[in-house]
């Protein structure tokens, strides 16, 4: 009797997924994308949103116009004064501080007596400029309102500098009550010094 043949099974080959395949390739891509954004989106907002409590550090002014209480001192000296505080971190060779200075020094001559005004130089620790940059700026522009420089770079990161220039705007009761990064006109300062001066009040 014949013996049947038996047919050899080959193995089935898989079908090969294609690791250069574009839309997986980009669905992967967009998602890791997505999840750094939001974690970066999170870490910028509690850096630079409004909130959070004001912290001191040591100064050296330039012109201090008796907020400062002497040459050398600290930032926690200027809530002696009880006023809501418009904190200016600029540099000598910055381009938008330039711009916006002047029109600072505006609202300062208009409503100096309702709040405080301070400029802080951090051009050294962002690469800015010198003191000496900062003096010349100061006189070119006829800046008058107390201006000095950090000590230290601890500012930039306590106050989440993370753009030139950057205003935070601060209660009399050492609040953080809003913080804009970037250029800031005359008339948008004063309308953010008007909702302070109503928040204060």
């Amino acid at each position: 009797m014949a013996k049947k043949k038996r047919k050899k099974l080959r193995p089935q080959r898989r079908p090969e997924r294609s690791t250069a395949d574009p839309t997986r390739r980009w669905l992967l891509w967009g998602g890791a994308a997505l999840v750094v954004a939001v974690v970066l989106g999170v870490i910028v907002n509690l850096q630079s949103g409004p909130g959070g409590s004001a912290t001191d550090f040591a100064l050296v002014a330039y012109q201090e116009q008796g907020v400062l209480s002497g040459d050398e001192a600290n930032f926690a000296q200027v809530f002696d004064h009880g006023k809501p505080i418009v904190l200016n971190f600029w540099a000598g060779l910055c381009p938008p501080c330039r711009a916006e200075m002047p029109g600072f020094q505006r609202v300062y001559d208009d409503l100096g007596d309702e709040y405080t005004m301070i400029g802080v130089d951090i051009g050294p620790f962002v690469g800015l400029g010198s003191h000496d940059d900062a003096r010349r700026f100061l006189e070119e522009f006829n800046i008058s309102y107390p201006t000095a420089y950090a000590e230290d770079a601890s500012p930039v990161r306590d106050y989440g500098v993370d753009g030139m220039p950057t205003t935070i705007f601060i209660t009399p009761d050492g609040q953080i009550f809003d913080r804009r990064i970037g250029f800031l006109s005359e008339d948008r300062l004063r309308s953010k010094l008007q909702d302070l001066l109503a928040s204060s009040s």
